[in-house]
């Protein structure tokens, strides 16, 4: 019996395991009426209806979707999905797995209570259906398709997460003062930074804020200075380094962690632990 009018996919042939893994995509246009389910899945399974109009159920729901509805099937969740039987749809799709995918879904807004998101940009989400799919289907190198794929998926989940906005959960779309953002980027510069030479001058210009008015800001909010902070994340550093990282000499680490002048970094280094670098590892040393 004809189910579809077209029916077309892209098998990831090595989907890695990890955060997110694409299993396979594709598009189709099933017949009028045509039925899945009731039934479950063990992966994810998304649909987006490019035309015509069909109906969605899960927990007990029933949606109504047309061109724009984008659906989500979810692991050991029942769920039926219908083709309208006068205006059949026309979808895209794709499957994943992986250990993030239902904290990012539901950071989206995107859960079995709400499985449902009206897109607002389809033609862009067109794209990385297509792309997808013609990843799976064309590449000569598994493992680079496995890649890309997942890439894409990112993206396409980007632009579902863009169309439910106002359902979003992610923790850093919380509202916070100006200042505060300046210092926890500041936070996240001198962590970053460490190994290089840092000016808090320039770290107070770049982010638009007098140096003292900065470092007050800073110490108020870490209970340290600029400079006091950039001075711990070193010595962490130095004390990882000095006890994972066996084959690197002194002189190395302390150029790893910012120091040029090897004595400086063992006179600080001897401040902070009370002992020297060689002490520190010597005594702490990971059998």
């Amino acid at each position: 019996m004809l189910e579809h009018v077209f029916f077309k996919l892209g098998v990831n042939s090595l989907p890695a395991r990890g955060e997110l893994s694409v299993l396979f995509s594709g598009h189709a246009k099933p017949v009028p009426s045509h039925q899945i389910g009731p039934a479950v899945h063990d992966y994810y399974l998304v649909h987006t209806v490019m035309s015509g109009n069909g109906t969605f159920e899960i927990e007990g729901k029933r949606y109504d979707c047309e061109q724009g509805d984008t659906f989500v099937i979810f692991p050991e969740v029942l769920f039926t999905y219908a083709a309208d039987p006068v205006c059949p749809w026309t979808y895209r799709w794709v499957s994943f797995k992986g250990h993030l995918a239902q904290s990012l879904l539901g950071s989206m807004g995107i859960t079995p209570s709400e499985p449902v998101v009206r897109l607002g940009n389809l033609r862009a989400v067109t794209r990385l259906y297509r792309r997808l799919e013609l990843t799976l289907q064309s590449s000569s190198y598994p493992e680079l398709a496995d890649l890309e794929a997942n890439g894409l998926l990112r993206l396409l989940l980007k632009e579902f997460g863009a169309d439910n906005a106002e359902k979003l959960a992610f923790d850093t779309l919380e509202i916070v003062p100006d200042i505060e953002r300046q210092i926890n980027q500041a936070v996240r510069w001198l962590s970053l930074k460490y190994a290089q030479p840092v000016s808090i001058e320039d770290l107070s210009r770049t982010l638009g804020y007098h140096r003292m008015h900065l470092s007050r800001m800073f110490k108020r909010a870490t209970g340290l200075s600029p400079m006091k902070f950039l001075l711990k994340v070193r010595m962490e550093r130095a004390g990882e380094l000095l006890t994972e990282s066996m084959n690197l000499s002194i002189d190395q680490i302390a150029a790893s962690v910012g120091y040029a002048d090897p004595l400086y970094f063992s006179k600080q280094f001897r401040k902070w632990y009370g002992c020297s670098p060689s002490d520190y590892r010597v005594n702490n040393r990971i059998l």
